[in-house]
């Protein structure tokens, strides 16, 4: 709905890059919160920041590494916008490049110090409260990222864009100064153990990620363009957050199962290297495949009542005839059908290799969610013009 709202906004008509920022950011803030979710869940299950000393410890170099990353991967998400907005019509305006870099930059960074905040402190009330954190703190990051990560980039965006006319100064300066700060948050981060290990390694999966999302990125950009398939916009963000949502949860807990008996790359009898199958994924008797068949059966009611609160607030282009929900419905099962299965081989894939799945998987994870989310949407929408559900509905 927000961004309903922004789109009509000068910055956005004017720069119409901002646009690209969309994908790349949010699904920025969803990869750097929920591995810091992720992470510090493990840590708090297995113990480690039971003494108020390992748990500030812990905060300031987690905290330190994800400024980091955002101004990184924020920088990075402004070059492929500029990259993106000039090659299909050749057209490069510096004035406009600077704009989306600086607002690219400052909104990764507040959004992840804002959510960092928020993340810590549902870890450690959920620890109080004796709730298992993996549970509750991927889905409240990837949810709130979203909001957050968008508000601030309208927000900055629209406010840099007014001051380009009269103080063109200012936002060379903003760039600058959010990375000059970088230095100093790698120090803090070099200091902790634990996350010194993530800033020389954890760069891969953020910045593949990053690449992944903008192949879905631009899948939806081909299908809204197309005005028979405008519809489809007020549905993306929705399944591929429920999918992206469920399958880091699945992610989060097959971590901390593992960690519980050891270290990444000790083989124990609970990882197996080869590709699991379906079977034992869903229909095993252990406690993964048991959180497995939860979480795929969460999908129809979730979906359910998004539908009809899309419906109920006059969302979207598309009338919810009973065809188009059954298609709908189809997508959305077989997307985290397929990214439940993945998640089980890949974070024991990782874990046999050496590497800590609560770093890696999820950026991949949720970057495929948004893929083939994206993909199975547009092809259901495809389908269902083939077939005739055209009422003004799928278009319009």
């Amino acid at each position: 709905m927000v961004l309903d709202i922004v789109q009509h906004w000068d910055v956005f008509k004017y720069v119409t890059e901002v646009f690209i920022l969309v994908p790349a950011l949010l699904g920025l803030k969803g990869n750097l919160e929920m591995t810091l979710a992720s992470r510090l869940s493990t840590a708090a299950n297995i113990g480690q920041m039971d003494t108020p000393k390992e748990l500030w410890k812990m905060i300031t170099g987690n905290m330190a590494l994800i400024q980091v990353q955002a101004t990184v991967v924020g920088f990075l998400a402004s070059i492929a916008a500029v990259i993106f907005g000039w090659i299909p019509d050749g057209h490069f305006s510096i004035d406009h490049a600077v704009l989306l870099c600086a607002s690219s930059v400052a909104t990764a960074f507040i959004a992840s110090l804002v959510l960092g905040m928020i993340m810590i402190g549902v870890i450690i009330g959920s620890r109080k409260m004796g709730i298992n954190p993996d549970n509750v703190a991927t889905p409240i990051a990837a949810s709130l990222g979203d909001l957050i990560t968008l508000a601030l980039l309208s927000g900055i965006s629209w406010g840099l864009y007014k001051e380009l006319e009269s103080k063109a100064y200012v936002n060379p300066l903003v760039c600058a100064f959010f990375i000059a700060l970088l230095p100093i948050w790698i120090i803090v981060a070099k200091r902790n153990a634990a996350t010194r290990e993530v800033l020389y390694s954890g760069w891969e999966p953020v910045i593949i990620a990053m690449a992944i999302s903008s192949v879905g990125g631009l899948i939806l950009d081909r299908t809204v363009s197309d005005p028979n398939f405008a519809g489809i916009a007020v549905f993306t963000p929705v399944i591929n957050g429920v999918g992206g949502n469920l399958v880091a949860v699945q992610a989060s807990r097959i971590s901390t199962y593992l960690h519980m008996s050891g270290m990444p790359g000790e083989s124990s009898e609970t990882a197996p290297r080869k590709c699991p199958s379906p079977c034992s994924t869903f229909f095993g008797s252990d406690v993964n495949s048991r959180s497995a068949r939860v979480l795929f059966l969460l999908v129809v009611p979730g979906h359910l009542v998004f539908l009809y609160t899309i419906s109920s607030m006059r969302g979207g282009h598309t009338t919810l005839t009973l065809i188009f929900i059954l298609f709908y419905m189809t997508a959305a099962l077989l997307q985290v059908l397929i990214l439940l299965y993945i998640a089980d081989w890949m974070v024991h894939w990782m874990w046999g290799r050496d590497l800590d799945p609560d770093n890696f998987s999820i950026p991949y994870l949720t970057a495929l969610g948004d893929l083939i989310g994206t993909g199975l949407l547009a092809l259901s929408f495809h389908i269902l013009w083939l077939i005739g559900d055209r009422d003004s509905d799928v278009g319009d």
